[in-house]
């Protein structure tokens, strides 16, 4: 399926937001809801993982497909429907030029047109998908492919924003768009600070720390002077919580009110958790989440404590 047959299947970001949802009414609250969020499908690296070759491999990824057919079957039948579903990152495994990549981009693209059409998809770049070091070209691509790298938008009376992270982790060869990302962000925590939302949320790709925000640099987190920079603009600007992939793995911890959220794989785990998704609940006062296996969400979708509080008004 071609890029352009894609944006009639999936509400591509574009201008810098996402139209599957009208601003002016998603604007206000009107009660509780929830959504999705999954991270790092990554055709491919299972069977590069697998034989060692995590550069070149990944010639394989039946796994991934299925694994991912799996959580979109489990997303359909959850009633009430989620508000959408986000991906944050890393959707394929193959980087921008290298081998697989066009039919690694195809396939995923075929999975995603399964989603219900009722429930928008949120698409959130990693590294995989830009480049450990993006350039203006590899950006393109992923907007031409995906929609915009990065945007906002309004559901329920919260606004969402979602961000390109490499650009925090190496702009090195494109600082032009840094720039431009950096400005574009304090316009969107403009507006969040004058708590004209419910909440504020963010989406990314790369955790702003796994742990707490003065554990050592890592290549799953930022840089201790960037984590600290965002989260403490993200603070005064009232964000409540980020929600990230990279990890493959879950994590997480709280930065005075800052809620860091890391979610594991729908593909490769690198730890002791198993393939799944995460279920965020948004209330009035806060923001619950709690992570699902896909066998779980699957067989017995939401536990009752969790929709009781999408009753209260």
């Amino acid at each position: 399926m071609s890029a352009e047959e894609a944006g009639g299947v999936f509400h591509k970001a574009q201008g810098r937001t996402l139209d599957a949802f009208s601003a002016e009414k998603e604007r206000e609250w009107k009660g509780p809801f929830y959504f999705i969020q999954g991270a790092d499908p990554q055709f491919g690296l299972m069977k590069a993982w697998s034989t060692g070759d995590s550069d070149s491999g990944g010639d394989e990824w039946e796994q991934e497909i299925r694994l991912t057919e799996q959580a979109i079957q489990a997303i359909n039948k959850l009633n009430p429907k989620p508000r959408f579903f986000v991906l944050c990152g890393d959707l394929i495994h193959a980087m921008p030029g290298a081998c697989w990549r066009k039919e690694q981009t195809e396939d995923l693209q075929r999975v995603l047109r399964r989603v219900d059409s009722e429930i928008p998809l949120v698409l959130v770049s990693g590294n995989h998908d830009v480049g450990n070091a993006p350039t203006p070209e590899t950006i393109a691509e992923f907007q031409q492919t995906w929609g915009d790298d990065y945007f906002s938008f309004w559901v329920g009376g919260v606004l969402f924003l979602v961000l390109n992270s490499q650009l925090l982790c190496d702009a090195s060869r494109c600082p032009a768009l840094k720039q431009a990302q950096d400005r574009w962000l304090e316009q969107q925590l403009s507006t969040a600070g004058q708590r004209e939302c419910r909440h504020a949320v963010v989406f990314q790709h790369i955790p702003l720390f796994l742990e707490s925000i003065d554990e050592d640099d890592d290549y799953f987190n930022l840089s201790k002077t960037v984590r600290k920079e965002m989260a403490d603009k993200f603070l005064k600007a009232g964000i409540r919580a980020v929600f990230s992939g990279h990890y493959h793995r879950n994590a997480g911890g709280t930065y005075k009110k800052l809620d860091m959220v890391v979610s594991s794989a729908l593909g490769l785990q690198m730890g002791k958790d198993t393939h799944g998704l995460r279920v965020v609940v948004v209330t009035a006062e806060k923001i619950i989440h709690r992570y699902y296996s896909l066998d779980e969400l699957s067989e017995r979708g939401i536990e009752d404590d969790l929709m009781d509080l999408m009753k209260k008004k």
